[in-house]
């Protein structure tokens, strides 16, 4: 894997830090395959992450949003000897998994459901009001003007 120093960007920047600090940390993780998992855009300011989680029920998985980060943890039960099954083949993955995700800012998670095998969780960024932009009235002046007196 192809790492990237972010050194000269620390050196000559300010405030930006979390930024790279982020970069670093997106850099070292593996590409998770398992589950498969799409990401979409559905509104200006509205996201959708769809995990493929099938043979998964509502009370094998887990969300969790803490700050700036989103992780999603599945894991089934252990069979017991007298529900233990003999596969012939064995297709559907059903090992535990853990997928992480970094959000922006002001990105929050606003609900989650399972529905036909898909894991859909639903994102929103909503910016506080301090942050939004917010028009400025220009005060008028005296009334004085500046006359130009010219000497002949």
């Amino acid at each position: 894997m192809q790492t990237i120093d972010f050194t000269p960007f620390y050196r000559s920047t300010v405030g930006f830090d979390r930024l790279f600090s982020r970069l670093d940390n997106l850099v070292g993780q593996e590409a998770k395959s398992y589950p498969p998992y799409n990401i979409e855009k559905v509104g200006d300011n509205a996201y959708r992450i769809s995990i493929a989680v099938a043979g998964f029920a509502n009370g094998d998985i887990a969300i969790e949003s803490k700050e700036n980060g989103l992780v999603i943890k599945g894991a089934k039960a252990p069979e017991t000897e007298e529900k233990a099954r003999d596969f012939l083949h064995r297709g559907i993955a059903e090992r535990a998994f853990e997928l992480r995700f970094q959000l922006a800012e002001y990105v929050e998670v606003t609900g989650a459901s399972l529905e036909h095998g898909l894991l859909h969780i639903e994102l929103k960024r909503e910016l506080p009001e301090s942050k939004k932009p917010r028009q400025i009235a220009i005060n008028g002046g005296s009334g004085k003007t500046i006359e130009n007196k010219s000497v002949n």
